[in-house]
């Protein structure tokens, strides 16, 4: 059973969506003790920074998740926001503490010289930098859909993969059992749905 974490942001069912298509069973809860039974767990958000760790924080979630994450091993996939709140902190609206279990830190995109619209929100091309079970069966390069204001700041070794929006910046994590994508699987069809498979059969 996959664990979706409930926080008040994200899109919950269009993950649990996902999940289903692929044949897996898979729970949208806020309750530590069904989190806990899960084999793994899905981290999904929408929103800001601050809002996501202050709603993490009033559910009573930041000590069990460190416990499943850091101490029982469990796999964990962190998706756009979820996918920021696994770092160590952000500079989106103040200064914010992340959850701390991948080095960085989140940091507004610049338009550049180009000018580039923020939001990123779109279709973009993604290249894999590191050797990731998430990409399995993945050509590279490949499209993915992003919707983001906000990026991570990380080191190479944490980094699996990258996209450009002005700038080259990390699209995609892995440090041991914790993975991450700032892009959104579950609505980046057929290449969305191989990462997603691949966390749930591999990890």
């Amino acid at each position: 059973m996959i664990g979706i974490i409930d926080y008040g942001l994200g899109n919950l069912r269009s993950v649990l969506g996902a999940i289903e298509k692929l044949g897996f069973q898979g729970t949208i809860s806020s309750e530590p003790n069904d989190l806990s039974r899960a084999d793994k767990l899905i981290l999904p958000g929408v929103g800001a920074f601050g809002d996501g760790i202050k709603n993490l924080k009033s559910r009573g979630l930041i000590d069990p998740l460190n416990d499943l994450v850091t101490k029982q091993r469990k796999p964990i996939l962190g998706i756009c926001l979820g996918f920021q709140l696994l770092c160590e902190g952000s500079e989106e609206y103040g200064d914010h503490k992340g959850l701390g279990w991948i080095p960085g830190q989140v940091k507004r995109i610049e338009p550049g010289p180009e000018q580039l619209r923020v939001p990123h929100v779109g279709w973009n091309d993604f290249q894999q930098t590191r050797d990731c079970i998430l990409f399995d069966d993945v050509p590279d390069p490949a499209l993915f859909y992003f919707v983001h204001s906000y990026y991570l700041d990380t080191d190479a070794n944490t980094t699996v993969g990258t996209c450009t929006y002005a700038v080259p910046m990390t699209a995609a994590v892995q440090r041991g059992n914790v993975f991450g994508t700032q892009f959104h699987p579950e609505k980046s069809q057929q290449h969305g749905l191989t990462v997603l498979k691949n966390f749930l059969e591999r990890a």
